[in-house]
């Protein structure tokens, strides 16, 4: 299958490994991934915040990167993104696009999804041939779990991993605090649903808490580094990309 590949803002500039992971893992299992390089944002932190119309740009040019025939799949290591261009983007196109722009984003919709959802409901694949020799506990992102659906796809796939040690976190469709400017709005609130969440995590002894969306493990690592936990956080998509062969190699984290 040739696959598209959605880096996300964050990807980008924060957590490029999650998506060079992401490429590695589809290479492996025989697919051709492909990287328009004119990508840009989704948009969904503008709608988000309640900027509905100026996203249309954003939106135009995504439907313009992936809408090529020749693509069969759009993929992105994030739940949030994939869920803005499953729901959002058919919203802002209605309200303020031209008739372009609905056919455009009707297209890329239907053939774009979350990591899980590529490899477990199109690829039918679970055990990818991972390998990865620690103690890892789950966090369900909300949109993943909420917007999307996709209910235990992510666990299917860790599951099937060779050597690890999966734990199950307490609470865990609880929020953890996140969602984007609403950490920033709502300081307070955040991060008291955020010390509830590292207090499950760490109370499995994980040496890792994965979860489909950076922008969770930001909020995540960022706690847990900040309370010297020993706990880390990474991406699913790097657990799923580690073999024997080429291991992923653990940090240490702060203690």
């Amino acid at each position: 299958m040739r696959i598209g590949l959605f880096a996300t803002c964050l990807g980008d500039t924060l957590y490029p490994d999650a998506v060079k992971s992401t490429a590695v893992l589809l290479a492996r299992l025989g697919h051709e991934v492909v990287f328009p390089p004119g990508q840009t944002c989704c948009g969904q932190m503008h709608v988000n915040t309640g900027y509905q119309r100026e996203p249309v740009p954003l939106v135009r040019n995504y439907a313009e990167q992936f809408g090529d025939a020749s693509i069969e799949a759009v993929v992105m290591p994030s739940g949030s993104c994939a869920g803005s261009v499953r729901h959002q983007h058919e919203i802002i196109a209605e309200r303020y696009g031209d008739a372009a722009l609905r056919s455009g984003v009707a297209t890329v919709k239907a053939k774009t999804y979350e990591l899980s959802e590529l490899l477990v409901d199109v690829l039918d694949v679970t055990d990818v041939g991972a390998y990865f020799p620690h103690r890892v506990t789950y966090h369900p992102t909300c949109h993943s779990l909420r917007m999307l659906r996709v209910g235990d796809k992510p666990l299917k796939l860790l599951r099937a991993v060779d050597a690890i040690d999966l734990v199950e976190l307490p609470e865990a469709d609880a929020c953890c605090g996140f969602g984007g400017t609403f950490a920033l709005k709502n300081a307070d609130t955040s991060s008291a649903m955020l010390k509830d969440k590292l207090a499950h995590v760490t109370g499995t002894g994980a040496d890792v808490c994965t979860a489909g969306d950076s922008s969770c493990l930001m909020h995540i690592g960022g706690g847990l580094s900040r309370i010297k936990a020993g706990t880390r956080t990474l991406h699913l998509a790097q657990i799923l990309a580690s073999t024997r062969t080429a291991p992923h190699v653990l940090t240490e984290a702060a203690r």
